[in-house]
């Protein structure tokens, strides 16, 4: 297909979405009923644009005012920002106050307070989760399109059942299946990796409100990721598994490694992406070897370098992402100064060993610092920008592109992101020396054109700290970077041991401080959105929707 299918899905405030909408009567947007789509080119095209439109693109009450954008630049861009990745001056969805940390501490000691102060960022952060804020409740968002994409995937499964195929019908019908349980369990997984609590529905057309704990969502977006290996488990790459898979992924995206997967890379996604759910929801210090080794089970079959990922590209009529604004890379990419609304952060340049490739490949320093609105932030200011499609060093990765169809979006479980958590692991079991040759390789591969780390007698302490540059500079602009702060402990504070030290800031006088102080003072899992809540209060017995820090 070179265009994604317009059967666009509508949704209620949460899960009570379902299908296209010229293919469903939807007479009421909170308690929708199905029509039919019970032929397999109607059940494929409502799977296709279930992930690609109503899961990534397009929320029914079209929230977004375009200054931060729909999923892979907005709801990715609050981790990212949070993440201290980029910074922002924009105040649309109070994006600004997502990256002003509770206060900063300069060189010279002078404390320069978040703007809110004496409010600080976890109370500001409750103070906006308010149905009245509609569109500029931050939290909403993610929310939102996670619960679309998870009823739009029940109708799949729900059809599925009913549609009448061609050929190898349950070769299909198991596609489609792997198809939607993978979706679920992503969905899931987001949701239970960003917010306190949640709601498990599997139902098409169908809600509830008894809300459980985020580690209850993480069980169910596991329990769906293994309901999608068991479907994978019977096909073998069949050509009936080619056409659905062809037909599901749209054209523009097998591309490189978005090339459809074979059964059994999918599986290795599954595992990568698992493996993630165990990482990042838990904090490092409280892991334990048991843990550890649950990731390395995981990631020893998780993705591998040759296998094909589920990725996005941008086509010439935006179907999916805009080349110049759909992702958060496109949307830091170019001078802060010249209206982009990400600005590059001095902390992530800040990760670069000296003489890393990949810093002189795709950054630039300005002249002069850029220097946002005083009242807008306490650490965006930067000395740097991202270059569009990179210098042209060869064999060195490129971060950002705007061209079209030249960016690939990771969607979700990638061969680097799979061979760090299995450095990480490595690390925290004792076995260092293994750790640190993956951490080599990744640099290899990248084009970094950095001395080895393994066999310099690092210790685990600064093993660890290779571990945590390196995730920082491989993964940016992939919705990961507040998962680690967080698991890491940055975002706690500063007295409790959080915060980062002796970071890199350019204060509202231009001048760079190398001995800062930041405390960031971020909640840790958002409290559940009151968009939802307005509508669907919780049920007796249900768990606690606020975080209780």
């Amino acid at each position: 297909m070179k265009h994604i299918k317009t059967y666009l899905l509508t949704a209620s405030l949460l899960a009570s979405i379902t299908a296209c909408k010229e293919q469903l009567d939807v007479k009421n947007p909170n308690q929708p009923t199905t029509a039919s789509a019970n032929t397999e080119s109607g059940v494929i095209a409502l799977a296709q644009g279930g992930v690609y439109v109503s899961g990534f693109k397009q929320y029914k009450y079209q929230p977004f005012d375009n200054v931060s954008g729909w999923f892979w630049s907005g709801a990715i861009g609050f981790h990212e920002i949070m993440g201290d990745v980029i910074g922002v001056e924009a105040a649309n969805q109070f994006m600004n106050q997502l990256s002003s940390p509770d206060y900063v501490i300069l060189d010279d000691g002078t404390r320069v307070n978040n703007p809110n102060a004496p409010s600080s960022f976890k109370a500001f952060v409750r103070e906006i989760n308010q149905n009245a804020n509609a569109g500029q409740n931050t939290l909403f968002y993610e929310w939102a399109y996670m619960y679309q994409l998870n009823g739009a995937m029940n109708a799949v499964l729900d059809l599925a059942e009913q549609a009448q195929f061609t050929g190898n019908a349950e070769a299909k019908k198991n596609t489609l299946r792997a198809w939607a349980y993978w979706w679920k369990g992503y969905a899931y997984s987001r949701i239970g990796s960003m917010y306190y609590a949640g709601i498990i529905t599997n139902e098409a057309n169908k809600t509830n409100n008894n809300y459980v704990a985020k580690e209850k969502i993480i069980e169910e977006a596991n329990a769906s990721l293994d309901k999608a290996t068991q479907a994978l488990n019977g096909l073998t790459g069949s050509a009936d598994y080619q056409t659905v898979m062809t037909q599901l992924i749209p054209a523009f995206n097998q591309v490189g490694k978005g090339a459809v997967p074979t059964p059994d890379m999918w599986k290795r996604s599954i595992n990568t992406l698992k493996a993630r759910n165990l990482l990042v929801n838990t904090p490092t210090k409280s892991m334990t070897a048991a843990q550890w080794n649950g990731v390395l089970t995981l990631v020893n079959d998780g993705v591998r370098a040759a296998d094909n990922v589920f990725t996005g590209r941008a086509n010439e009529n935006g179907d999916f992402i805009p080349a110049t604004d759909g992702t958060v890379a496109a949307k830091a990419t170019g001078d802060p100064g010249s209206g982009i609304t990400y600005k590059i952060s001095e902390r992530l340049i800040q990760e670069f060993r000296p003489g890393d490739r990949r810093l002189e490949n795709n950054f630039e320093q300005r002249p002069t610092p850029w220097i946002g609105n005083n009242d807008r932030g306490n650490s965006f200011n930067t000395r740097y920008r991202l270059v569009n499609a990179g210098k042209g060093l060869q064999g060195v990765v490129v971060l950002g592109n705007r061209n079209v169809g030249q960016y690939e979006l990771y969607l979700a479980s990638t061969y680097e992101e799979n061979e760090l958590m299995k450095a990480e692991a490595l690390i925290n079991t004792g076995q260092i020396e293994n750790g640190l040759k993956i951490i080599d390789a990744i640099r290899t591969m990248q084009g970094a054109g950095l001395p080895a780390v393994a066999g310099t007698g690092l210790n685990a302490d600064a093993a660890r700290e290779e571990l945590r540059r390196e995730r920082r500079v491989v993964l940016p602009f992939r919705g990961l970077s507040f998962y680690d702060a967080r698991r890491w402990g940055v975002i706690d504070d500063v007295a409790q041991g959080g915060g980062r030290r002796n970071a890199v800031v350019v204060d509202r006088t231009g001048r760079v401080n190398t001995k800062a102080t930041i405390n960031y003072g971020y909640l840790d899992y958002w409290d559940v959105p009151d968009n939802e809540l307005k509508y669907n209060a919780p049920a007796q017995g249900s768990a606690p929707v606020k975080n209780p820090k």
